[in-house]
């Protein structure tokens, strides 16, 4: 057999293969200018998704398009650019993103602090008051600031969440198994079916009677995994503060995402 015959049998038997399409791409980022302001917008292809979906998640400084299955990525962007009034209404709503920087003034369990670089010790964290003002002191590379004081918070929140659960799972005869600090956007806290519970780190920020409250919230899911009335009735009882703290959070909860956000 030739090499010419051969060659042609490869030929026939590519033409008889079935093409395959290069993958369409999953995300896709752009900038939009909504009002002067160019924002980003994070384009993402979600299987699940039925339409497209524009949406500013809290803690996050962009946008984020949701498209279906089979709807092209720049549908998604043109849908954010024609929504770019209503972006720029919710970014003026929201409020700007507080960087964790030298200088910065956020709230550390409701009160206000002044964050401070100081490159002249180890790298720790630690607050002080000087003067009436109080700080929140971070040692050390002034590139790892943000780190350093992200996770000195994480522990105060875990330490404060720890004795506030222990506290009320005394009180309402129920136990968890573990709790965990995170970052998470959607919620301040969940209660699992195994008895773990998670909370969002930024609750620290807030007054000492809203953490007290989360606390509570979610070890009474220990006992009931819902809002029935019966949950709220054992919320109710053993604190009564709650509806202050969910007053709270209500008019206060969404800025403090934008604290040390990315």
């Amino acid at each position: 057999m030739n090499s010419s015959f051969r060659q042609d049998r490869r030929r026939a038997r590519r033409a008889q293969e079935p093409r395959t399409r290069a993958p369409e791409r999953e995300e896709l980022l752009a900038e939009v200018d909504c009002g002067g302001r160019m924002v980003e917008v994070m384009v993402r292809r979600q299987p699940r998704a039925k339409r497209i979906v524009l949406r500013l998640p809290q803690g996050c400084p962009r946008a984020v398009v949701s498209v279906p299955p089979g709807v092209a990525l720049s549908e998604g962007l043109a849908f954010a650019r024609s929504r770019a009034d209503w972006i720029a209404r919710r970014l003026d709503e929201r409020g700007e993103v507080v960087p964790f920087a030298h200088g910065m003034r956020i709230p550390y369990r409701g009160e206000e602090h002044v964050i401070m670089h100081v490159p002249g010790r180890r790298g720790t964290v630690w607050r002080e008051e000087v003067a009436g003002v109080r700080r929140l002191c971070v040692a050390g590379d002034e590139a790892h600031l943000p780190r350093r004081l992200t996770d000195w918070l994480k522990r105060q929140a875990r330490r404060e969440l720890l004795k506030s659960c222990r506290k009320y799972a005394a009180a309402m005869g129920t136990r968890f198994s573990r709790l965990s600090v995170r970052d998470q956007k959607s919620r301040w806290g969940s209660c699992s079916s195994k008895g773990s519970l998670s909370f969002s780190w930024r609750v620290i920020l807030a007054p000492d009677f809203v953490l007290d409250y989360l606390a509570a919230h979610e070890v009474a899911h220990l006992e009931e995994m819902n809002h029935s009335p019966r949950f709220w009735r054992l919320v109710d009882a053993h604190c009564p503060h709650w509806k202050e703290a969910e007053r709270w959070l209500k008019k206060h909860g969404a800025g403090l995402h934008l604290i040390g956000a990315s």
